[in-house]
């Protein structure tokens, strides 16, 4: 952890800006927003409304005011490869949204920046939900053995080749992908917005698809709907020779006579009559902590515990510390998310190459907030 709040501007008004802004009214001791680019002025004007933060219509502008250590990237996929090279281009450290391009063109580009010495780590914060660390950490124990399996039917595109990846600690090695799309009926559920106002049919899309690694299997398996879907549930099963997990069951041999049993057990307070104040506190597998919340006695939601881990690794990196998450380990997810739905539009099975970005350190699959 940082010993002095890390000072951070924003570029961008989106639903996911909020994010940023709600994490750093809720952890002031650890974060700061000193300033944010709305090109728009009445948008501008609600975010200063809303949360006090003072509003720019540009980086210039921006930048003219203030000395962000490093400046969040929060706008539409198409629009972020050219705001990521224009603070490059003033040398100025960059925590991008995901993905930070939407094309292998455009991922191409901002790898020949980032060769030229750009700061650009990028937020993919699913590795660092307090589930997903769990497992990682379990994974990362040894008691599966190496993992050889895993299906992941929890997040879309990139989010879910990066879980797939880490899973299977398989860095940037080369897959054979093949996939296909389905649709079926689905009761509407809620969105964005809140919660349904009356009951709606709707096609619900689900895309399945294989990527071989060789002597490792990842199974993609998304619909849309998951996110927020009443009756769509996520799923997580990793194997390996020595055990498995199944969503929060851990399975696995204390010896090859001894076959053990555990769960993931989630430990939240405010329930019960606790007092405690309404928060999360980490998950306890076999009597012992695999993850350990580093934001204890702060209401966030899991999904915010995982951007606020990549903001204070962000402010780690930028202070001279290990990468939070590199552009090409994001470059690698959205790659095979590409080359999924290549397979998907084909019909045929697509074969990864390797990117430039493959030469890069090898991912550590290492999880941030562990017991």
């Amino acid at each position: 952890m940082p010993t002095t709040p890390i000072s951070f501007a924003i570029v961008g008004v989106g639903w996911r800006a909020d994010f940023f802004l709600r994490i750093a009214r809720a952890l002031p001791e650890r974060f700061r927003v000193i300033g944010l680019v709305a090109r728009n002025a009445d948008k501008g004007a609600d975010i200063e409304a809303r949360w006090g933060v003072a509003t720019y219509r540009d980086i210039p502008a921006l930048l003219a005011a203030h000395k962000p250590e490093f400046v969040v990237v929060s706008v539409p996929q198409p629009a972020a490869p050219g705001v990521i090279r224009e603070l490059a281009e003033r040398k100025i450290p960059v925590l991008t949204e995901t993905p930070p391009a939407p094309t292998l063109e455009g991922l191409l580009d901002l790898w020949r920046l980032v060769e030229g010495g750009a700061a650009l780590e990028v937020a993919e914060q699913y590795i660092f939900q307090p589930h997903h660390a769990a497992r990682l950490a379990i994974i990362r124990s040894g008691r599966l053995g190496e993992p050889s399996y895993a299906h992941v039917s929890a997040c879309h595109g990139y989010h879910g080749t990066s879980l797939i990846r880490h899973f299977l600690r398989v860095g940037f090695d080369d897959a054979t992908i093949t996939a296909r799309a389905f649709e079926a009926d689905l009761v509407a559920g809620p969105d964005r917005r809140g919660p349904p106002e009356e009951e709606k049919v709707i096609r619900s899309r689900q895309v399945i698809a294989q990527l071989d690694f060789g002597a490792k299997l990842g199974i993609y398996d998304f619909t849309g709907d998951q996110y927020f879907s009443w009756v769509r549930a996520r799923s997580i099963l990793v194997r390996g020779p020595r055990g498995e997990i199944r969503n929060d069951e851990i399975r696995h041999l204390q010896d090859f006579q001894t076959p053990m049993l555990s769960r993931l057990e989630r430990q939240d307070m405010g329930g019960d009559g606790n007092l405690e104040g309404l928060w999360h506190k980490g998950i306890v597998a076999g009597g012992a902590w695999v993850y350990r919340n580093p934001f204890l006695g702060v209401s966030l939601s899991d999904d915010e515990i995982a951007v606020a881990t990549s903001l204070d690794g962000m402010a780690l990196t930028v202070r001279g510390g290990a990468s939070v998450y590199s552009f090409a380990e994001a470059a690698q997810d959205k790659y095979l998310s590409l080359c999924i739905e290549q397979a998907v539009k084909s019909g045929q099975p697509v074969r990864t190459t390797q990117q430039p970005w493959a030469g890069a350190p090898s991912p550590t699959f290492r999880g941030r907030g562990l017991g």
